[in-house]
Parts: C-alpha cells; sequence; structure tokens
C-alpha cells in the first residue's frame, strides 16, 4: 500500500482526522456555550424581567446562534490558514485566525443588538469594553469557549504522542 503524504490513503488519513476534530469541536462549542449562555444570563436584563420561557428561549436561541458562528469562524480560518492534515498542520493559525474571527464578530453583533436594534439590555452588572460599551462577558467567552474547544478537539484527533489516530 502507498502510504506516502500525497497518497490517497494518507489523503483519507487526513481526512478523517480533521471530521473528528470538526465533530469534537462542535460538540464542544455547542456544551460550552449552553453553559455560557445560562451562566452570564443575570447580565442582561432578561434575567429580571423575563419569564421561565423567555429566559429558555433565549438560551437556546443564543447557543445555536454560537454554533454556527463557531462553525463559520472555524471554516473561514481553515480556508485562509489551513492544511489537509489539520490538526495535526497549521493548528495554531487556524485557531488564532478562527478567534480573530468569532470575537471581531462578537464585538460587532453585540454594538447592533445592544446598542442599534436594542434586541437585547445589558443589567446593570454587565461590566463593558470601551469604546463601543460592548458587554465584556460576550467577548470573553468567544476567546475562552473556542479555546477549549480547539484543544479538545486536537486531542480527539491526535494520540497523545501527537501522532494521527489510525
Amino acid at each position: 500500500m502507498n502510504c506516502t503524504p500525497n497518497s490517497p490513503l494518507a489523503a483519507a488519513t487526513y481526512l478523517v482526522d480533521w471530521i473528528a476534530a470538526l465533530r469534537a469541536y462542535l460538540l464542544a462549542t455547542a456544551f460550552l456555550n449552553l453553559l455560557w449562555e445560562a451562566a452570564q444570563l443575570p447580565l442582561y436584563t432578561i434575567w429580571t424581567d423575563g419569564t421561565i420561557r423567555e429566559k429558555t428561549v433565549a438560551v437556546v436561541h443564543c447557543t445555536m446562534g454560537d454554533v454556527l458562528i463557531a462553525l463559520a469562524a472555524l471554516a473561514a480560518a481553515l480556508v485562509v490558514a489551513g492544511d489537509h492534515a489539520w490538526p495535526a498542520r497549521r493548528w495554531t493559525r487556524v485557531a488564532a485566525l478562527t478567534l480573530a474571527i468569532g470575537v471581531a464578530y462578537t464585538a460587532y453583533s453585540e454594538h447592533l443588538n445592544a446598542d442599534v436594534w436594542r434586541s437585547w439590555t445589558y443589567s446593570d452588572l454587565m461590566p463593558r469594553l470601551p469604546p463601543l460599551g460592548t458587554g465584556l462577558s460576550p467577548i470573553v467567552q468567544w476567546v475562552v469557549v473556542p479555546v477549549a474547544a480547539l484543544v479538545w478537539a486536537r486531542r480527539r484527533a491526535l494520540d497523545t504522542d501527537g501522532e494521527r489516530k489510525s
């Protein structure tokens, strides 16, 4: 069997690793964002003004949006900086670009939704960042959650010694 780096067998191995990493990333992203969205609810006025149903819908809706943003950020990062052997190669570049895209989109989206469209309102408990007054918690979320998800995804796709699983 031909298992050189450019052979079909090697490419199939990379594809399996890539898919395993993507699945792990999406699973971790969904779980961690669900926890984060629920935990940060007191930082929004819905915590005191909303019904249980409204809070539940908000947490689920925001979590689903977070997963879609995370997928789009990773996909864009992979297109720009990825490699067919990701996450074994170019992991740091892809992770950094994924974070940059996620944080940039979050800052923009939070500003639009909280300040321009008033889709939601921060409570007095939400620390805010200058110059736009963006909430601190969503920005921190888009650093902590993707880093944890990307690290776990890489570990799931690679053996502990850094070699691809067969």
